[in-house]
């Protein structure tokens, strides 16, 4: 049986390089994108390679980075933006596989195992390059590694020219060893990891590059003597098993080479798994309608998110923290997926009611939608629902929608909102919200020698 050919594709410091399309006043210039330095709050989300190589580093303070490098540019996060680049190079992705499995909105695996079997037609740029054509042209047998290879760079070619960013892609007979490769060289780079020459490149590499190796597994592995992953490969698993229970025998499976999970077909599900608000409220809330009003304008933003990205969700999340700092949350799955405002915030609050004791008042709320979907998806009828109402509802807010994006977000308020200016007053879209990749593990893959 002939190995797979696993691209995995990386897009390099992806937020940063999305604003820099849009900020070319800013090119050549270090730049981050973090919440607001004025406010004194937030993190870098992420850096250009510019402020990367003053030092600014991904999840350190605002202030940290301003400090290592005093003439940053911070530009606040866009998440819709970005989603929306990251389907894009998924549409370009799809030129070659179905199957696609995400590991977040900027990195994701393709198996191109039969396309790279059976290379089909091919072209010469005259400047070097190949341009590949798949459909119905004919076979033209060669190493299916090496024309993993050529799909790669073709990918990085397509999304550097259609897309204006770039990827660094991996390529190999296993995801993990395909993924070390898109982080070998960046950016905008390919790596091929073979047979014949892992051993030789990947060996030498800190057991810490290694996918779930994180801090604490990397000291301990240092601790027992185990410094790279050709030493983690040569490892006995029965001593691995013994330090680090089905982990040990998990890492040392990466570590040879002989990851078997497959590529999952993507189908619907989408590169996130959950889309949320949250916020500190201007003062402490001390009744139901004051809590239902936030929970209002933070369902409203998320349902906006949604609708942007063409998602819907079926899980509604309530998270809530009251004066003294106590913390309670609650989810719960509902019978059809929506992106609707008022859908979101009846669940959100009935949920609140649920959890909620009122021993102190209520310091911050957050609203978080997950089990997302693509809006266009099918699934099945609710019978205690209006159909007919439910689409009414949503042109409606798509109608919403179109007029905040041309006169800004204020241009259209719902009366609730006229009950308290004050707590109205909320910047619904303020990046506070969150953003929850997929996991590798989480999707319940197994590893087998």
């Amino acid at each position: 049986m002939s190995d797979r050919v696993i691209l995995h594709s990386d897009c390099n410091c992806f937020y940063a390089s999305v604003e820099m399309l849009y900020h070319p006043e800013y090119a050549g210039r270090p730049l981050a994108v973090g919440g607001d330095p004025e406010e004194r709050h937030g993190i870098v989300l992420t850096a250009n390679y510019a402020a990367k190589r003053r030092g600014v580093k991904t999840g350190s303070a605002l202030w940290e980075a301003r400090q290592v490098c005093p003439d940053i540019v911070f530009v606040p996060p866009r998440m819709n933006l970005y989603l929306r680049f990251s389907r894009l190079v998924r549409e370009i992705y799809a030129d070659y596989t179905d199957r696609q499995e995400s590991f977040g909105i900027d990195e994701c695996w393709l198996d191109v195992t039969e396309s790279a079997s059976c290379l089909m037609g091919s072209r010469s740029t005259g400047t070097g390059e190949t341009i590949l054509s798949f459909p119905g042209a004919p076979c033209r047998r060669e190493s299916p590694i090496r024309s993993g290879e050529k799909i790669a760079r073709e990918i990085n070619r397509r999304v550097r020219e259609e897309l204006g960013i770039t990827v660094s892609v991996g390529v190999s007979w296993n995801k993990i060893f395909a993924k070390l490769g898109s982080d070998y060289k960046k950016p905008d780079a390919v790596t091929v990891f073979r047979r014949d020459n892992w051993r030789e490149k990947i060996a030498p590499l800190p057991v810490g590059d290694l996918l779930y190796v994180g801090r604490a597994t990397e000291r301990k592995l240092r601790k027992y003597g185990i410094h790279t992953i050709g030493e983690l490969a040569e490892a006995d698993p029965v001593w691995l098993e013994s330090w680090f229970g089905k982990i040990g025998l998990m890492l040392s499976i990466f570590a040879r080479g002989e990851d078997q999970t497959p590529v999952s077909r993507e189908n619907s599900h989408v590169p996130v798994k959950s889309i949320g608000n949250s916020t500190t409220t201007p003062r402490d809330l001390t009744a139901e309608e004051e809590v239902r009003l936030v929970c209002y304008l933070l369902s409203e933003s998320v349902a906006s998110r949604l609708r942007e990205a063409g998602f819907a969700g079926d899980v509604i999340e309530i998270y809530a923290r009251d004066s003294g700092l106590s913390c309670c949350a609650r989810q719960h799955r509902i019978g059809t997926p929506t992106n609707i405002t008022g859908e979101i915030e009846a669940e959100a609050m009935r949920l609140f009611r649920e959890i909620y004791p009122w021993n102190r008042p209520v310091r911050s709320l957050g609203v978080r939608v997950s089990g997302l979907q693509e809006q266009t998806a099918p699934c099945q009828l609710n019978l205690f629902q209006n159909p007919v109402l439910r689409e009414k509802q949503q042109e409606a807010e798509y109608a919403v929608d179109e007029i905040r994006r041309r006169y800004g977000w204020h241009a259209v308020q719902r009366g609730i909102m006229l009950r308290d200016r004050d707590l109205s007053s909320l910047n619904a879209t303020a990046d506070d919200h969150m953003i929850h990749p997929h996991s590798y593990l989480e999707r319940g893959n197994r590893t087998g020698a």
